[in-house]
Order: C-alpha cells, then sequence, then structure tokens
C-alpha cells in the first residue's frame, strides 16, 4: 500500500527550522531537501561548524555552549525561526521536544508547529498524570507503589521522574533500607535535569521486555498503529539496540499492543508521530510505561520495515493532509544500533576527542530511500544516520551518540549479520567507541535467539568487555604492521629505495615500541636485502607487502591486509615517531578480537609534560565539575573509594573517587571548572603501609 496523502487544508510549508542538534537535525533536512523545502539550523557556540549547521541552507547562532543558555531557550529558537524567514518549527526529539508551552509559543509566533498539540504533550508530560489518563482509556497498567507505605513484598521497586526520560531520576531499589536515600538522590537528579523533582515509584520487573508501538495520527480520525520495536537492550536505562518488528510475539499480543497504542493516542487527541512504550514481563503481560509525545531515535527500523519516512509524514499531517485509513503491511525485518563516544568496559563513560576517520561501510546494498519499499528479496540494505563526519570533535556538552546504523533484511537473522558486518568494518579513529560492544552483542546466542530483555547487560557486560581470547595476538599483528608501516619507503622515496625496498636501512634488528590500551607491544623486524624485513618475534608470520598506510602479512598461512593510519603527536614536537596510529584489517572469521587497534608509539624519551606526582588524581574525561564533597580540603584524610569530587559531560554525571587511602594534599578542582582529560584534581599522598 502507498503512503501518499491527500492535502485537505491549504497550510503548505516552505522552510523548516529544527530546534535540535546533531543526528535528527541532519535527518530532517535530508526529508526536507527531498520535499523541496528549505531548512534552518540553529547552533550553540560549540556546534559552530556541526554537521547539522553544514547540511543546513541557514544558520542561526545561539550565544553559549550549555543546553540551559542554548538548544533549551525556546525565545531564543522561535526568534532564530522568523528571523531566518522559516515557516515551521521541527523539534527532533530531546531538549524542548516534549514542552507543551514552547509548542504553545511557536504556534503563537505565527509558525507551523510539526509536532503533536500542545495539550496532548502537557497530558503526556508527567507520568502520574499520564498513567491516570491510561488507566480510565483501559490500557494496562502496572499498579503505583507509595514510597512511604512500601514493604519487603514490594519490592523491588524502580523510582522514576514523573518529568522528563533517558534514564535521568530512575533508579532500582532492593533493599527498603536504601529506599530513603535513593527517593532523594533520584529527585534531585529529576530537578537538575527537568526543573521537576516529583518522583513516583512501581514495581519493577525483572528481566522484562520494552516493547514500544509507533503511532501516526492525522487531523481527521485516522490513527495509525506501525507495528511493534524491541528496545529491550539498554545501559543505564537508555536503550542502545532496537529492532523491528519486536520478535516472539503472539498476534493476539501484537492485537493487544496495537489497540492499546490507538486508545492511548485517540485519548489525549494526538497528531502526528508518537510512541506507546509498553513493558512485558516474563509471562508476556503487556503493562503501559509512557508515551513519548515526539519522534523517536528509533524511528529509522519502523520507516525500514513499513517503508515510509516518518518526517515527511510529520510534514504534510502539519500541513492539514489525511492519512490513508490504514498503514502500509510491514515487510522484513531492521536492526538499528546506537553507536557511541563512550567505554563500556569503564561504566560506560563517555568519550571526547577529534574523529580521524568515521566510516560505516555499506552491507550489501544502498539504504532504502525513505518513503519507498524496503531492501529487495534476498539482499540486506545498510542506513547510517549520522550526526558527525571525519574531522569533527565530539565534544561534552552533550549525548556522545555519533551515528545511528540500521540493517534492514527480509528475515531476523539476515539482518543482525548484516548490521554485525557492517559495525565490525567500520573505520573510526579518535575516540572510544561501543562499537566493539555491539558487534558481540549482535553475535550473543541470548541475542541471536531474539529473546533480549532489559537485564542483558547486567548479566553480560562483563564477558561483552572482557579481551577476547585472542585479543593479544592480534594486537601484535597490528602493532607489527605499525612499525612496518612507519619503517617503510614512503611513495615518494627515490626509485632506488622504492626498487630495493628496505636496502637502504641498516642490518641489524630495528625496535619500535607501541601502546595499546594498558599494555606496551614491542616489534622487532630484521631488514632483508631486496625485500621486505622478517619479523624475528613472530616465525610463523611473512611480510608480504609494507607502505606507509598499507601492510600485508600471511599469517598462520591466512593472507590479511592492514590498513595504517597515522597522526603526529599534538603536543611537543617528537623526532621519535611517538603520536596515535590506527590499524584497521578485515574482522577474522570466528574471532571476537577488535579488527581495529588504537596505538600510541611510545617515545624512546620520556617527555618532562609527561611525568605527574605520586598520588595523582587526573581527570577520566572531559567535563565540567559540578561538585566537590562537601568540606573536602586539604589536610583531610581520605580512603580508597571515597568519593572526592562529581564530574557531568554528556548529559551524565561520573563519581571520582580516591584512588587510594591516604592526606588529600592537594584539590584544585572547583564547582564550574571544565576540564580536559588528563587535567590535575587533586593529589592524594597514600599512607605508608602498617609493618
Amino acid at each position: 500500500m502507498t503512503t501518499t496523502t491527500t492535502t485537505t487544508t491549504a497550510l503548505p510549508i516552505t522552510s523548516v527550522l529544527v530546534a535540535n542538534r546533531g543526528e535528527i537535525a541532519v535527518r530532517v533536512f535530508r526529508t526536507a531537501r527531498a520535499m523541496g523545502l528549505a531548512s534552518v539550523a540553529v547552533h550553540s557556540d560549540p556546534d559552530a561548524d556541526a554537521l547539522h549547521v553544514r547540511e543546513a541552507d541557514t544558520a542561526v547562532r545561539l550565544p553559549g555552549a550549555a543546553p540551559a543558555d542554548t538548544y533549551l531557550r525556546g525565545d531564543l529558537v522561535i526568534a532564530a525561526a522568523l528571523a531566518a524567514g522559516a515557516d515551521a518549527v521541527h523539534p527532533g526529539y530531546g531538549f524542548l521536544s516534549e514542552n507543551a508551552a514552547f509548542a504553545r509559543d511557536v504556534l503563537a509566533a505565527g509558525l507551523a508547529w510539526i509536532g503533536p498539540p500542545p495539550d496532548a504533550i502537557e497530558a503526556m508530560a508527567s507520568k502520574t498524570r499520564a498513567k491516570e489518563l491510561m488507566r480510565a482509556a483501559k490500557v494496562p497498567l502496572l499498579d503505583p507503589v507509595d514510597p512511604a507505605a512500601a514493604t519487603a513484598a514490594d519490592l523491588p521497586l524502580l523510582l522514576k521522574a514523573a518529568a522528563g526520560g533517558g534514564g535521568r531520576g530512575m533508579r532500582v531499589v532492593r533493599d527498603l533500607d536504601a529506599l530513603g536515600p535513593a527517593l532523594d538522590a533520584a529527585a534531585a537528579e529529576a530537578r537538575s535535569a527537568f526543573g521537576d523533582g516529583e518522583v513516583f515509584a512501581e514495581p519493577y520487573v525483572e528481566r522484562g521486555r520494552h516493547v514500544e508501538v509507533q503511532v501516526l495520527a492525522d487531523g481527521h480520525g485516522t490513527v495509525w498503529a506501525l507495528g511493534t520495536r524491541d528496545c529491550s537492550l539498554q545501559r543505564r536505562h537508555q536503550k542502545v539496540v532496537e529492532e523491528a518488528p519486536a520478535p516472539g510475539l503472539s498476534d493476539g499480543l501484537r492485537r493487544t499492543l496495537h489497540e492499546a497504542a490507538v486508545a492511548a493516542a485517540r485519548a489525549v487527541g494526538y497528531r502526528g508521530a508518537g510512541t506507546v512504550e509498553f513493558l512485558l514481563d516474563a509471562d508476556g503481560r503487556p503493562c503501559f510505561l509512557e508515551m513519548n509525545t515526539r519522534l523517536q531515535v528509533e524511528h529509522p527500523v519502523t520507516e525500514a520495515v513499513h517503508g515510509v519516512d516518518l518526517v515527511a509524514l510529520q510534514i504534510r499531517i502539519a500541513e492539514g493532509a489525511a492519512l490513508p485509513p490504514e498503514p502500509p503491511e510491514p515487510a522484513g525485518h531492521a536492526v538499528e544500533a546506537r553507536l557511541y563516544a563512550e567505554d563500556p568496559a569503564q561504566d560506560w563513560r563517555p568519550q571526547a576527542g577529534t574523529l580521524a576517520a568515521f566510516d560505516v561501510p555499506a552491507a550489501a546494498a544502498p539504504a532504502p530511500v525513505p518513503g519507498t519499499a524496503g531492501s529487495p528479496a534476498g539482499t540486506a540494505a545498510v542506513r547510517v544516520d549520522a550526526g558527525y563526519a571525519a574531522g569533527d570533535r565530539v565534544g561534552v556538552h552533550y549525548d556522545p551518540m555519533l551515528a545511528k546504523v540500521v540493517a534492514h533484511a527480509p528475515t531476523r537473522s539476515e539482518a543482525v549479520r548484516a548490521l554485525a558486518r557492517a559495525l565490525a568494518g567500520a573505520r573510526i579513529h579518535g575516540v572510544t567507541t561501543n562499537r566493539d560492544l555491539l558487534v558481540r552483542t549482535l553475535r550473543h546466542p541470548e541475542f541471536t535467539a531474539g529473546a533480549p530483555d532489559t537485564g542483558f547487560y547486567d548479566r553480560h557486560l562483563a564477558a561483552l568487555t572482557a579481551p577476547a581470547p585472542d585479543a593479544g595476538r592480534a594486537a601484535a599483528l597490528a602493532a607489527a604492521a605499525a612499525a612496518l608501516a612507519a619503517a617503510a619507503p614512503a611513495p615518494g622515496a627515490p626509485l632506488a629505495a622504492r626498487l630495493g625496498g628496505w636496502r637502504g636501512v641498516r642490518s641489524g634488528p630495528q625496535v619500535r615500541r607501541y601502546r595499546i590500551g594498558g599494555t606496551e607491544h614491542e616489534v622487532r623486524y630484521l631488514p632483508v636485502r631486496g625485500g621486505p624485513p622478517h619479523l624475528p618475534d613472530l616465525p610463523d608470520v611473512r611480510v608480504l607487502a609494507a607502505a606507509p598506510d598499507r601492510v600485508v602479512l600471511e599469517a598462520g598461512g591466512v593472507r590479511r591486509v592492514f590498513h595504517v593510519a597515522h597522526r603526529p603527536d599534538r603536543g611537543a614536537e617528537r623526532t621519535d615517531g611517538a603520536g596515535e596510529v590506527w590499524v584497521d584489517t578485515a574482522p577474522a572469521p570466528g574471532s571476537d578480537a577488535p579488527a581495529s587497534h588504537a596505538l600510541t608509539a611510545v617515545p624512546r624519551f620520556t617527555e618532562p609534560q609527561d611525568a605527574t606526582p605520586p598520588g595523582s588524581l587526573l581527570a577520566p574525561m572531559p567535563g565540567t565539575v559540578v561538585r566537590v564533597a562537601e568540606g573536602l580540603a586539604p589536610g583531610d584524610t581520605v580512603t580508597a573509594g571515597q568519593p572526592l569530587l562529581w564530574l557531568e559531560a554528556m548529559k551524565m554525571e561520573h563519581r571520582v573517587t580516591s584512588p587510594a587511602s591516604g592526606t588529600l594534599t592537594a584539590l584544585h578542582a572547583l564547582p564550574g571548572h571544565q576540564v580536559e582529560v588528563g587535567t590535575l584534581l587533586a593529589v592524594v599522598q597514600e599512607e605508608e603501609p602498617r609493618p
């Protein structure tokens, strides 16, 4: 079935301002361009050269860096739309997308609002009030729990912020003694994130499944339920992997979810795109969680399966168009992975830095054009919705998501394989990402069986982030490739040097050292007259070819190509080869070892600025010091693991603890200070061990 709409009122939109940033702004601009509409970006100072700004026809500066001073300033966003001549505002997701007052102000300014009615946003803004509405509409719900009257029989409990989402203000409580402090912490976080400290409690469903229904409603009484999505794989209550349709649901359960979602939309007079979220318990019984009155991050999987462009439909509905009576039928399966600049092995610590390279390859066919049918039978398509490109800097002010990678194929297993392969073959240099975790997740037996639940990472994170059995071998080959590339004659070298290969170097073994993670690798290579060198410490490895950017090795009888990229050290000039190196190769069949390695060439001599005093506590990430432990001052006695200060980076708060027990001899961190990775925060003089 086609998804064309019939316009019933003449409210044409000609120019769209996206009140957002990153990949969602780029995504909306892509559709606007395809529809012949002009696009307007807004940007903070750190985003002045961001991808979404470069993609827009026009851009307007929002002075400042913090979201509260820029993307959350509705008055500035509306002024930007008027100044740029836009006649419509698309809110994207996050920031002001579910702010009813902002929606009303947009409409009051004479602009079209590409979103639901403000009253519908307001009705669903408070999760507690939304649940009351859903109860009246006979949508299945979990019974709330009064924290003041909770008993051991009510445990475990989930505390949730009444306003907002994204995992902020959420706590799982398994001990009654922890309930009071958890309520206080959840309320404080909710107040900081959303300006509303209201928190409520409900039963925490162990090993539940997070399943949602995409709804789309016009202003003429038609409401579509565009299938289900499973979003159970989450970290810190934030989604990581999503898919459509949700696997393993009976036809009866799908109908129940669709009917409940449509009832929820009708209960608030909904219009536009929205998502009704449910939790399924171990027995498959659904209960309403919330309704997101906006486009979801994971909307591309629905677009792929149903062959629609949800952003185009949002725009047409805002213009007054009517939907066909029935939604298009689904075809195939789609899986999306969120690629984050973060280190899952370090408590999901966000990362910052410059993307020296950023390329995710297509699997077997180009991604389908939004609004058209999905992948042809027997093929897989990979789509990348990115907010960054090579050369862009990932900062500390915003969410660390780099891109969404989506695979669509006729079957779930084909889509999962295509997505895993695309991610494994990606070239991402400059920042640590969750790419390897995603690949391992997609290949985990529990996921491939189609039975993920919200406790997946609680159970498997340690194994998924542990080194693979052959990780050492893979790292040694990467280090060897880096060393050979560094020593190889450059393309512009004299003809004699290029013909003679390694003839011009000294005849004794040469040594280079590289650090990969926390491990140092020494590479010895022996020049051979008239050909590539020999690797004496890797007797089963033959060097077939070596150039500054490409090395070919035969390892264990298997020919492998290694692509090498260099970036000289950005600090003081080095003459000993120090700097960053990235080595990429094809994933070894059946191996979980990384196919990409980030290496640091170890200089022969230590630079003076590299030394730090014993007991130094360095910033583990760039961010803002939001608070210091009450009363903490130099001279205080501290214990190992004691929280000393808190950093906020990329919308999350991170606790920094004392590395040892001893005396705090220096404290350099103050609330409000911006710090970079490696900034000296404090010094703890470790106490002398007792004899």
